[in-house]
């Protein structure tokens, strides 16, 4: 009797147990939506770990006993990347590239945008074959899993993937990459899902739809944009469809503003940087997602966000005048249209897989062709000191916020 007792009693505590660790995972998934959702309170609202891959929770388990944070989801979520390339020619890829795309199904993204530097071109010793090697490794790493998980995939071409610096006759100094990069898109094998609006330029400049946002993917892949093209930016922004939506965004291998060390020069932005920027707060752009200087930077400037995607391959840079040290980044952005400030970044370092403090990046960076904030700092907030250094440096026109 004694022992029929005793199991029964083990039993209800086990099942009470049990009970009461369900009540504290639906309470930790249910927190009050209106207050500030720190990386600690995040968790895993849609799947189980069951339900995930493998190696996607290997990724979640090696982020320690906090978990690899997952953002509440809004209207639209885009998983932001960049510069994926290695050492010229190569056909492999650095594991950080290979991880990010292990976690897509994890936040679950509507897109996948990519800030350019696929593949590891630019160099005219690479032979035709070498380079479509290079497109089917980064098929097989990037494009064929998203493709396998229903994920549309928009990029903007980079200077290591189709350059579009040109030659003191006009002509492309590197012709045969941009054919064998048009060749790799143009393939129906490799479509990217996309719904165009614009695809006559395609893989180059091209427009598309998605939830609601105008997306624009331009060929930044060198400082040039050239007057064809910025016709063509204008009159696709300034169409019923793009100012019908409900966000405009723009997709740019080469940024407008410099925020990298060893890439704060002319050459290394686009050309006519305050036209653009004028130009794109005409016709409403939100965000322009840029790549080409390896470091993460959520700026703004003007009316313009500036959302410097960082490096995933191989090459991470310092910010300018910033001690902090380099890393490769990933960025879920997510988009609430209710919310005035419509997008929120979590942004992880792939060393760590924890999120990022924005507050930690410097207020401002003030590189050689204008000042950009922090995408939280207003030019008022700053300091006299802060506004003295700026313009010590540039002079009082760059120095605007």
């Amino acid at each position: 009797m004694t022992v029929k007792r005793f199991l029964t009693g083990l039993g209800l505590g086990l099942i009470l147990s049990f009970c009461l660790a369900c009540t504290y995972q639906v309470l930790r998934s249910e927190a009050d939506p209106t207050g500030p959702v720190l990386p600690s309170q995040v968790t895993v609202e849609t799947q189980t770990l069951p339900d995930l891959p493998q190696a996607t929770q290997a990724l979640m388990a090696r982020a320690g006993a906090e978990g690899l944070t997952n953002p509440p989801r809004q209207d639209l979520r885009l998983v932001v990347i960049s510069d994926l390339n290695g050492a010229y020619g190569s056909t492999d890829y650095d594991v950080e590239v290979d991880q990010a795309i292990s976690l897509m199904p994890l936040w679950q993204p509507d897109l996948v945008v990519c800030g350019g530097d696929m593949v590891a071109g630019q160099n005219p010793s690479l032979t035709p074959d070498r380079l479509t090697a290079m497109w089917q490794a980064f098929d097989q790493h990037v494009a064929a899993p998203l493709r396998q998980q229903g994920i549309p995939y928009g990029f903007t071409l980079g200077n290591h993937d189709a350059s579009s610096a040109r030659g003191v006759r006009g002509q492309y100094l590197f012709q045969k990459e941009r054919d064998l990069a048009s060749a790799y898109w143009l393939a129906p094998a490799h479509d990217p899902g996309l719904t165009f609006i614009d695809r006559s330029h395609f893989p180059f400049y091209y427009s598309f739809e998605l939830g609601g946002i105008f997306f624009m993917a331009w060929d930044g892949s060198s400082s040039q944009l050239g007057p064809e093209q910025l016709t063509w930016v204008e009159q696709a922004l300034a169409s019923p469809t793009a100012q019908a939506a409900q966000a405009r965004m723009v997709l740019s291998h080469l940024p407008l503003y410099a925020v990298a060390v060893g890439r704060d020069e002319p050459g290394e932005v686009l050309a006519n940087a305050a036209q653009i920027q004028s130009l794109l707060e005409r016709y409403r752009v939100h965000t322009v997602i840029s790549g080409h200087h390896h470091t993460y930077y959520p700026g703004h400037r003007g009316k313009l966000q500036l959302l410097h995607a960082g490096i995933l391959g191989s090459g991470p840079r310092p910010l300018i005048d910033s001690p902090l040290p380099t890393r490769k980044v990933v960025t879920v952005l997510d988009v609430d249209f209710d919310n005035p400030q419509l997008t929120t970044y979590t942004s992880y370092d792939m060393a760590t897989l924890k999120t990022i403090n924005p507050l930690d990046l410097p207020r401002f960076l003030a590189g050689h062709n204008g000042l950009i904030l922090r995408r939280d700092v207003a030019y008022g907030d700053l300091s006299p000191t802060e506004r003295a250094a700026c313009i010590q440096r540039l002079g009082q026109g760059l120095c605007q916020g």
